[in-house]
């Protein structure tokens, strides 16, 4: 067939040609599209919700409760609060679950590709079980009595049942099978291994699977400068902590929970090598935690309250969701920053329970409250 007849509009195959290369660019062009029809509902929906309990003007009115029963009233004005209980420990397990039934409804909401990235969320949450477990196996060599449905996630779940029915010498095969990296199994194959060095390996394992959850098309860079955020934000509070409690530098490397938008490894290694606290800050300028760390050194310095400085972390990381979220504001940018705020929420209602139940005075209870319009 000649190049002229292959040109003839007579000729079938010419159309179908053209057919296919509009099919293919009509693809091209609508695959962005469709990502963004997923999420018009949802982020409407979490959008409409808000997160009030991270605002100044809805946590003076908290404040000035004086009861548990005052506080749970005007908490339950808000539309999706509905939290009952008398003691501390009922109002904050109220709370726990309200957010995680909150994920739920999120999930529900959100394209079934979303599924990996809420697991990947909810896997820190179980951390602190699997934690438990295995400390208690490494000091004991002896699995502990914690309950497999205590676990968020069935994946978690399978992993305590199996743990549960080995021999303490078969736990490291088991951890293997479920996936855990062989730098976790060499730990709890020593015969003194470190606790604290177990520890944080799980917790670099938490921000890797949240690196490596599958998102949709076009949120895979949101999805990843949200790690890079956290991770930031974890380095900084662990050197900060670590230099509070004069760790040697050595150990403090094992802390390091990987690159993130700010502070690389060198920048991470260099900071643990300094004497104070004070030295760590002034070792961040030139990146955005520098200002917020300075301006609350001399709170540091008078109350030496650690906590009080991963407050202002905290305050500093909703800013830099926010911006993330404008960026990303047709995809998975809204998605974020209801879930992080929603969780900086409810560490803000437990702070205030806990102190109004203590009779804590109200300015001690607000350098506890992470808000966005701080």
């Amino acid at each position: 067939m000649g190049f002229e007849q292959l040109l003839n509009p007579s000729n079938p195959f010419l159309w179908v040609f053209i057919v296919g290369i509009v099919a293919g660019a009509g693809a091209v062009l609508a695959r962005p599209f469709y990502t963004y029809v997923k999420f018009v509902y949802p982020n409407a929906k979490f959008e409409a919700i808000g997160n009030p309990f991270i605002n100044s003007k809805h946590l003076e009115g908290l404040l000035q409760s004086k009861t548990l029963d005052a506080l749970l009233e005007t908490i339950n004005a808000q539309k999706d609060y509905a939290l009952s209980g008398s003691t501390v420990q009922e109002i904050q397990q109220a709370l726990d679950a309200h957010f995680f039934g909150s994920v739920e409804m999120m999930r529900k909401d959100s394209t079934t590709k979303l599924n990996g990235f809420y697991d990947a969320f909810l896997y820190k949450y179980d951390l602190h079980l699997i934690k438990q477990e295995l400390t208690h196996i490494l000091i004991r060599n002896e699995t502990s009595d914690t309950q497999t449905d205590s676990a968020l996630l069935q994946e978690t779940q399978k992993l305590f049942q199996d743990i549960h029915a080995s021999e303490p010498e078969q736990i490291p095969s088991a951890l293997r099978i479920h996936g855990y990296p062989d730098n976790l199994v060499s730990i709890m194959q020593e015969e003194d291994g470190d606790p604290q060095l177990l520890q944080a390996t799980l917790d670099i394992i938490s921000y890797q699977r949240l690196q490596d959850a599958t998102v949709p098309y076009k949120c895979a860079k949101g999805k990843q400068q949200l790690v890079r955020i956290l991770r930031d934000v974890r380095n900084v509070k662990n050197l900060l902590r670590t230099k509070h409690l004069s760790y040697e530098p050595e150990k403090i490397q094992h802390y390091f929970m990987g690159e993130g938008k700010e502070i690389a490894q060198w920048k991470y290694h260099e900071l643990a090598e300094v004497q104070a606290v004070s030295q760590v800050i002034s070792g961040l300028e030139g990146t955005s935690y520098y200002e917020p760390l300075k301006n609350s050194i001399d709170v540091y310095n008078k109350e030496h309250s650690i906590q009080y400085l991963e407050t202002v972390l905290d305050t500093h990381s909703i800013h830099l969701i926010r911006d993330l979220s404008q960026q990303h504001y047709v995809t998975i940018g809204p998605t974020i920053r209801f879930l992080i705020s929603k969780e900086y929420e409810i560490q803000n209602l437990k702070a205030i329970v806990k102190g109004i139940a203590e009779n804590l005075p109200r300015d001690r209870i607000q350098r506890l409250l992470v808000m966005e319009d701080a």
